[in-house]
């Protein structure tokens, strides 16, 4: 009854079982073979085994038998490739046991699963495993994995693995700081500072992004770091950080921000420490003139009138060339039409060809405005016709009728202190530029379709009305 039992589960199972002798001659294989390797079990018995394994694979067996018949109490497990009856190979995972001693087995029993499709999702899973290392490896951010463990004080991070880059930039390596936590890799306080940012991660279960300073031997100290957890079952398991050496950046930073501050306290010292004399000398001269006729008086007024000009155009290169971080919309008309006014423009004609909207900063803008209409009126003349419009949706242009500015000479103008103008300050089209570039545009001259100067813009962001 029992071996009836028996018999009965070996072949309704879906593992193929086999006996064979030490040969490997097979004695008995139950009909699970069709389903497993396309055979029927009549085909199979009294053949030898090896014969229908890959060749690579024969020699493990053979020696697994060995193994058996030394130790015949322990169990063999190989895995191995046979042929199907189609003719292709199977993989298959193969326990062999000792039954010399079972009266009705007599023999080694061999119990076999197919196990193709899970040697191919391994191949899958290691060849995308190598493929990750690979990209994780080549990529030029610093990347690192740390393991979590949550503990009655909170949480405990060590660090697994770091990629290639991450060890060039901060000359640590995967084998010094492995299992190690940030404190002992970076001492008590900077590894406390570490570990806070690591608790918030967790905390959050979502990723943040911050930037720290963390010095090290290379020379690096700020960073720009992601850190991302991993969960499983709710619970965060590990953190993957990213993180970018930015410290040229904030190097860079600090020092244009220590030169902006030198700048507002030189504009400072100009409005203020220049102008209160120079407004004294003004008012001194025209008292003077009131009371005396001197040859002199003129030069002495011309002179302190450049002055005046010259302290506006430096402060309004020190303040206006900043980038503008909050623009508005505003009416090219509304704009146009007040620095028309603003400007003494004899008989000269304004032509605003396009009804739209650009984004900017309106008080940086009229200066620009400001400079190119009384730039077209000195060299174009009283009678000189400007057209204000656009090209696209992103290009500006002011066009005069004036004599235009000659190729070899335009990218010239735009440098400080240099003017074709009698008395000017050199400083117009330098202001031009520089609010323009704050506002993240470029501006080229052309050539005007009357042969005057072209002033284009591109970068505008317009919008039509």
């Amino acid at each position: 009854m029992c071996n009836d039992l028996y018999r009965k589960l070996v072949e309704e199972s879906a593992d193929m079982a086999t006996i064979i002798d030490t040969d490997g001659q097979m004695s008995y294989v139950s009909p699970s073979v069709r389903e497993v390797l396309g055979y029927e079990p009549e085909e199979l018995v009294g053949e030898v085994g090896y014969e229908y394994q890959h060749p690579d694979d024969r020699e493990t067996v053979a020696d697994a038998i060995e193994r058996l018949k030394a130790n015949p109490d322990d169990t063999q497990v190989v895995e191995s490739r046979f042929r199907h009856a189609e003719g292709s190979w199977r993989w298959v995972e193969a326990t062999l046991q000792n039954r010399f001693d079972d009266e009705t087995i007599d023999g080694i029993l061999v119990n076999s699963r197919d196990i193709t499709e899970q040697k191919r999702r391994a191949a899958e899973y290691e060849d995308l495993a190598d493929e990750y290392t690979r990209l994780l490896d080549a990529v030029k951010d610093g990347i690192f994995y740390v393991t979590v463990e949550a503990t009655e004080a909170g949480y405990e991070f060590r660090f697994e693995r770091l990629n290639d880059a991450y060890e060039e930039q901060t000359g640590l390596t995967s084998e010094e700081v492995v299992d190690k936590t940030p404190t002992e890799v970076f001492g008590d306080e900077l590894g406390a500072e570490v570990e806070s940012n690591y608790r918030r991660c967790a905390r959050a279960r979502e990723p943040i992004t911050y930037q720290e300073e963390l010095p090290v031997e290379t020379g690096a100290r700020f960073w720009q770091t992601n850190l991302a957890p991993v969960l499983s079952d709710g619970e965060v398991i590990r953190i993957i950080g990213i993180t970018r050496n930015v410290t040229d950046r904030v190097k860079r930073e600090r020092q244009l921000r220590s030169q902006n501050e030198q700048l507002e306290e030189f504009a400072s010292v100009v409005s203020h420490d220049l102008r209160n004399p120079l407004n004294v000398a003004q008012a001194r001269t025209t008292l003077l003139a009131e009371e005396c006729e001197s040859e002199h008086l003129d030069p002495i007024v011309r002179s302190l009138d450049r002055m005046e000009e010259l302290i506006s155009d430096t402060l309004t290169l020190a303040r206006q060339g900043q980038i503008v971080a909050d623009p508005g919309p505003i009416p090219l008309v509304d704009l146009v039409g007040g620095c028309w006014k603003s400007v003494s423009t004899e008989s000269a004609t304004i032509d605003i060809a396009d009804d739209i909207t650009i984004r900017g900063d309106r008080s940086r803008l009229q200066h620009v405005f400001e400079n190119l209409f009384r730039n077209a009126v000195e060299h174009g003349g009283d009678d000189v016709t400007i057209t204000v419009g656009s090209t696209d949706d992103h290009c500006l242009y002011v066009e005069d009728t004036g004599p235009g500015i000659p190729e070899d000479e335009r990218a010239e103008v735009f440098e400080p202190g240099v003017s074709s103008a009698t008395g000017g300050t050199g400083f117009g089209l330098t202001i031009v530029r520089r609010i323009a570039e704050a506002h993240g545009w470029d501006v080229d001259i052309v050539d005007g379709d009357a042969g005057g100067a072209r002033f284009e813009f591109s970068g505008v962001d317009i919008e039509p009305r």
